[in-house]
Formats: structure tokens, C-alpha cells, sequence
């Protein structure tokens, strides 16, 4: 994880700026995991500290699992769901202005959004959120989104996604707001691991709060 914990000091750095770094702590069953939230994100920083604080994520469940990819979370219509009842489309009731650059790398927590074709802005739902398991990805496939997206990409980048790992198909469309310490990742394959249904959602409910250390 040499690259990732490279990644983690430099956001760091460049993203303080004299600003104190927020950390929020989402617990669950299978470990919890501790988050930096970044300063280059204000908005979807402090709104993700507000609703934790107010114990809105307490006892919501991550209702889409998806190995390889994302666990995804922060539907406030999941709190007591039954079985079978279909999830993803709750929220606080509003949205939040886009604020996209970081790149989906393996523990980045990200807003969850509608598609562009409802949503062209980009724009974040107010909770919802996921964070990226991803797959390690070759020197070829990320040369393969800059000819196809034009996303720009640096050395480093090409090493995390290389080593690490992340969805980079994600990038610059969907706003990347935290990422997950490197000794907490193992949490987010244990999830990711789970059984699901035919809409992602595990057979057994995954329960998670949020609390804000600092």
C-alpha cells in the first residue's frame, strides 16, 4: 500500500491549506473504517459531517454490493427495509453542487448521483454515498479512458491504479469527497464479499452508523 499512503499525505497537504482535516469513522459489523475528508470538497465534506452528527446514517444499510466494484449506502429509506423492498432512490431532499476531481482510487468514499440524463450538472445526492473496491488497473486501461474521456492522469496516478486498484471509469463524473485508511481497506472486501440478491443487495442486512472523530 507504499502508493495509497504516498496518495493519502499529498491530498493531505494540498488540500488543508491551514484548514483542519475532518475525519468521520463508519462502523459496521464486519470492522469500521476510518475516513479523511477532504478540504478540496467543502460542500460534500461538511454536509457528510452534518448528517452524521445528527445521527442520520445510524442504522441505514449498505443496499448495494457489488464485488469488485462499490459498496454503496446513505438511503434513508433502508432504515428497518424489509426484504425484498427495492432501495436506492431515498435522501435527505435535496442536492448538492458537484465538485469533481479526485480519482476513484480503491477507499475513496464518493456521492452517489442520478444519471446524466435526468442530472447533466453532475449534481450529488444529499446522502447517498459509495466506496470504491475497484480492481487493479493496467497501464493500457487507463491509457484506453484518456483516449476515450480525455481524463488527464498523472505518474502516480497510473501507480495507484496500477497497484491499488479503484474504478478510474468513474472519473470526472461523479464526486470523490474521502478516502478510506489503508489499514481499514480489508473492511471494505469483507462487504464486497457478502451474498446478494438479482439487485445487489445482500441477503443479510449490513447495518452501519457514522460517527465523526475530529
Amino acid at each position: 500500500m507504499r502508493f495509497l499512503s504516498c496518495l493519502l499525505f499529498v491530498t493531505l497537504l494540498l488540500s488543508s491549506c491551514g484548514e483542519k482535516t475532518r475525519r468521520v469513522e463508519i462502523q459496521t459489523e464486519f470492522g469500521n473504517m476510518e475516513v479523511i475528508l477532504f478540504n478540496s470538497t467543502p460542500n460534500h465534506r461538511d454536509n457528510f459531517i452534518k448528517l452524521a452528527e445528527q445521527g442520520f446514517y445510524d442504522d441505514l444499510l449498505f443496499h448495494r454490493v457489488i464485488k469488485n466494484f462499490m459498496v454503496q449506502g446513505g438511503d434513508p429509506n433502508s432504515k428497518d427495509a424489509p426484504a425484498g423492498q427495492a432501495l436506492g432512490s431515498g435522501g435527505p431532499g435535496y442536492k448538492i453542487d458537484a465538485e469533481i476531481g479526485e480519482k476513484h482510487f480503491k477507499g475513496r468514499l464518493s456521492a452517489a448521483r442520478q444519471g446524466d440524463a435526468v442530472n447533466p450538472q453532475k449534481q450529488s445526492s444529499g446522502s447517498q454515498f459509495y466506496i470504491v473496491q475497484g480492481a487493479p488497473v493496467s497501464n493500457a486501461q487507463l491509457q484506453s479512458f484518456i483516449n476515450r474521456k480525455g481524463t488527464t492522469y498523472t505518474q502516480e496516478d497510473f501507480n495507484i491504479y496500477d497497484q491499488v486498484g479503484g474504478t478510474p471509469h468513474l472519473d470526472d463524473d461523479y464526486t470523490v469527497f474521502g478516502q478510506v485508511v489503508d489499514e481499514d481497506l480489508h473492511v471494505i472486501d469483507k462487504i464486497a464479499a457478502v451474498q446478494t440478491n438479482g439487485s445487489d443487495r445482500p441477503l443479510k442486512d449490513i447495518k452501519m452508523k457514522v460517527v465523526v472523530l475530529d
